[in-house]
This record gives structure tokens, sequence and C-alpha cells, in this order.
């Protein structure tokens, strides 16, 4: 059995490219980087697997923004209120960093021409963002700076050079079949998050694609034991839009109020009522005029209602709960100092891709957080690789290349990969509330057991086609995760954030540090203390 190198020349592919920087991924992390290596003079390609501008979740909605203007006391206020929550892992100075550049990168926004609303006394509101007019303006923007977009072109493999250092990826185009090849100095992974196929609002193109490629080049992970975020949606819809649901009163099936449910801990009152029986809401607390405003903040979150003639201010409605894994959670790929590098050189990493430990520490971002994150990240990240890819000099894409990863691309084997089968099966152990939101050691670790047995199956498989493969490496990507999360999960002995566990129900002081996790065929996970987390200023080659 050996590993098809499926780009081993330039003459196997219908496309190469020469850049100094690509960037995977076309949502704000991703458009953001580009912009900004662009804007620093770099020569830039960017690759989505949908259409730059409309896939990912940030462009099917509204999206809120941590946007706080720079006083102190607003400041601070906006700093101590998510510290306790996220567990006392985030950082202050990540967390004054991003309210920086937030500031900077909205107002920018402004320029360029974003219709923000007014509010009553005439001031800007720019604490939210419509994703479809954010996102057509962001690709606007990235075309009129020079960068080259490939649309519908998902990454497959990265490409290294003899001393492991990150040289480009290859691909294919999803409606041609044509194999593509991008030769550059240096790699942004903004692919997003992974949430497990589950139907939540934007997330079907988001399956940990770019850790899969990330952890194949020997980038480790930080903060997967995170990454169990469940979204409150209709039960008939994939709208996982939570913030109304602040005005809602949440009953059993016979109409009485479920005690607890619309607290801070809501979210778990409603998990585990859904363990035995239905779950209804009626957003019955907001008043005429919020209904209104409701309306005209977020209109996409009305349409399954319209569509099935219910008014869900007067009316009960089913609920579920849908995971957002590393989408809404904070876990992700690990960077090492403030220009978004990772531990590979060439390689950075920015939005959901990255963690979000450093301004969330281990509680979801929501939208406001990881908006934020999303396009500060993809400022620093573009700006950084561009830095770096400049040092490199015009000589560097001469360099003798090769793929990695061998997922999917196994020649020889007897055994076909059934990549709908494992996804199935890989949401067999995510999605259910009493695995994956409540934790215990049996069910992290049987569900480990047959994770691992997943990997293996698709490590050692044979695609069966090549119209397969993008599906094949999506089945890897969402095994792979799983596989961090839940390992991650295992050794983080306490409950802490989001990360909740039943046989250790308190949150342990000697637990406050990070856990890296990394491998894929042995993963591995180790805690790193966060007095010894250090901030490299510098850019080095």
């Amino acid at each position: 059995m050996t590993q098809q190198q499926l780009f081993s020349q330039d003459g196997d592919v219908d496309q190469t490219l020469l850049a100094d920087v690509l960037v995977i991924g076309g949502g704000p992390a991703g458009t953001w980087s580009a912009w900004s290596a662009a804007n620093a003079g770099a020569k830039v390609v960017l690759v989505d697997k949908g259409y730059c501008g409309t896939s990912g979740c940030a462009a099917a909605s509204g999206n809120g923004v941590w946007y706080v203007p720079p006083e102190p006391d607003s400041r601070e206020a906006a700093m101590a209120s998510r510290e306790a929550l996220g567990g006392f892992l985030s950082s202050r100075d990540w967390m004054q960093r991003v309210l920086d550049q937030t500031y900077t990168n909205v107002n920018q926004l402004a320029e360029w021409g974003y219709p923000f609303p007014t509010d009553e006394e005439g001031r800007p509101y720019r604490r939210s963002l419509q994703g479809p007019e954010y996102m057509r303006l962001m690709r606007q923007q990235v075309k009129r700076a020079g960068v080259k977009i490939l649309d519908h072109s998902p990454a497959l493999q990265l490409l290294v050079d003899a001393e492991g250092a990150v040289a480009g990826a290859t691909g294919v185009n999803r409606q041609t079949g044509k194999k593509w090849i991008v030769r550059s100095h240096s790699v942004i992974i903004a692919t997003g998050g992974c949430a497990f196929l589950s139907k939540a609002l934007g997330c079907n193109v988001l399956t940990g694609d770019g850790y899969l490629m990330a952890a194949e080049a020997g980038a480790d992970m930080s903060g997967m034991e995170f990454s169990n975020a469940y979204g409150i949606a209709p039960a008939f819809s994939s709208v996982t839009k939570t913030l109304f649901y602040n005005w809602a009163t949440f009953t059993y099936a016979d109409g009485t109020p479920i005690p607890g449910a619309g607290s801070q801990k809501g979210r778990s009152v409603i998990a585990e009522t859904l363990l035995t029986q239905p779950v209804y809401a009626i957003i019955d607390k907001a008043s005429e005029e919020m209904r209104v405003t409701m309306r005209l903040s977020q209109p996409n979150f009305f349409l399954p209602f319209d569509r099935a003639g219910i008014d869900p201010f007067t009316q009960r409605f089913p609920v579920t709960l849908r995971l957002e894994g590393t989408v809404r959670g904070t876990g992700g790929i690990r960077i090492i100092d403030y220009t978004c590098s990772t531990s590979v050189r060439g390689l950075y990493a920015a939005g959901d891709a990255a963690t979000r430990e450093l301004i969330c520490g281990g509680f979801t971002g929501g939208g406001s957080h990881n908006a934020a994150w999303a396009l500060s990240s993809g400022y620093w990240a573009g700006q950084s690789a561009a830095t770096y890819s400049h040092r490199l000099g015009v000589q560097a894409n001469q360099r003798p290349v090769q793929s990695v990863g061998g997922v999917g691309f196994i020649s020889g084997s007897e055994k076909h990969i059934h990549s709908e089968d494992i996804i199935k099966a890989t949401q067999a152990e995510v999605f259910p509330y009493n695995r994956n939101y409540f934790r215990n050691e049996q069910t992290l670790t049987e569900s480990l057991q047959r994770l691992h047995s997943l990997w293996d199956e698709i490590r050692n498989g044979q695609v069966a086609d090549n119209s397969n493969i993008i599906r094949t490496r999506e089945a890897a990507g969402m095994v792979a995760t799983a596989r961090w999360m839940y390992s991650s999960a295992l050794e983080r002995k306490e409950t802490r954030g989001m990360h909740k566990h039943l046989d250790y129900p308190e949150q342990d002081t000697k637990q406050q540090h990070h856990l890296i996790s990394g491998g894929l065929d042995q993963v591995w996970v180790k805690a790193t203390p966060i007095q010894e987390r250090k901030v490299k200023e510098l850019v080095t080659v």
C-alpha cells in the first residue's frame, strides 16, 4: 500500500499559480487576511470551498461584533465580563489587542461604505453586521486589492519544502473537477471551525478541513475540549441565532414553564429536558416595539416561522439544540505569537480555524467575540504572512515541494472508504447531549474507541473514485476533530467553561491551564501553564 501523491508534479494539475500568500477560506477571517496581505504589498491568492462572499456562517445571518469604543471603563467592563465565564483562561493582552483592532477595522468598513444604522440620536450603531452585506463588501474590497479568487475550489493538501515549511496547497474545483496547485511563500488557514454537518445555519462547509491539513503539516490544536457549543433552533429549522431567546419562555408540552430554562444556565436545562421530552418556546417577553426591531435586525431568523405559518411572539413552537462544535466553541489551531503563526513555519491561522481561548477562555465567543476575532486575527495573519513572504525572497516559489497528508489518497487498498457511513458514525458520537454536552469518563472513553476505529478505517481505505475525494477529506476532518475534542475532554478532569464533566462537577484551580493536542494516527494531549505562554513580537525566517 502506498500513499498517492495526487499532485506530485506540476504537470499533474490543470492550473498552477504562484503567490506570496495563499489564503484558504473566504469568510471574514479569510477576506481580512487576503486584504491585509495584499495591502502590505503581497501577491495573494484566495481559495474557497464555496463562493467567497456567500458561504460560511457569517454570510448567512446577522453578526454581533465585540465593538467597544476606546474608553477605559467600557473596555474594562468588556474584558471583565467574560473572564469568569471562560474559567479565567483568557489573556488581557490579547483581549485589548482584539478590541483595538476591531474598533479600527469596523470603522474601516464604514469608510468603505458599509450601511451602518443610526440610533435615536443619529449616532452610528456599529455593534452588528448583516452577513450578506458585510461579505459582499469584503469580496469587493479583496478584488479591488488585486487578490485572485478561486471559488468552489477547496484545498485538499498542503505543500511543504524539504525543511517542513509550508509552501502552498493543492485542491480541486468542485464544479469542473479540475485540479489546481498554488505555490506560495506562506499559507493562512481560515477555513472556519467544525460543526459536523449538523444543519446549523451556514455551517455546511465547516467540516474541520483546515484542522486536518494543518495537523498533517505538523501543527497542533489548543482548547479542543471547549468545542461542544450547541445553538438553540426551532426543531424544524437550521437557524441557530439565539439572541432573541433571551425574551422567550420555555415550556413543557403542556405549556408549563421549565424552571431555569431562561437563565444564564438555561441551555443546560434545555439539553437535560430534551433527553426525555420535547421543549417548546414562545418569544412572549418582547414588547411590540422590540418585535418590529427584531424583524428588521435579523430578518432570516423569522423566515422559518413565516414559512410554517407560526407567529413566534404569540404561538409556542418546538425547539432543539444543534451542535455548532468549534464554530461557536473556542478550540482550534494553536497560534504561538502575536503574528497568528502556528508551530509550523510559513503557516498561519485566523478566525474560527484558530483557537479563541486567548479572548474567550473556555466559554463560547458567541457571534460578537468570534466576529471580532475573525477580523482581527485575519488582519494580523495577512500582515504577518506578507512580511514573512517578503523576507523569503522571490526565489522561494522555485523550491522543491511535496504534498503532505495521506488520508483519502491511498492506492492499492482492498478496502473502500464509505464517507457517508463514517460521517453518520461520527455524528452519532458527537451529537447526543448525554455524550458531548454532559460528559463523563465512561462515555468519552467509549466514544473515543469508536472514533479511533473510524480513523483507522478512513486512514487505511481507498476512495472509490476521484469524485468522492472532497467528501472523504470532510469525513476525515470531522473524525480527527472529534478525537482531539474527546481526548482533551478526558484530560481535563474538572468542569470549566463549556466543558461540563459530570464525574468532576467543580472547577479545579490546579487545572487553570491550556490543553494542547495533536497527532493523527496517535493523538496526544499535554497541559501548558498560562504563565509560560511566550509571545513573540517578530516574525522569524
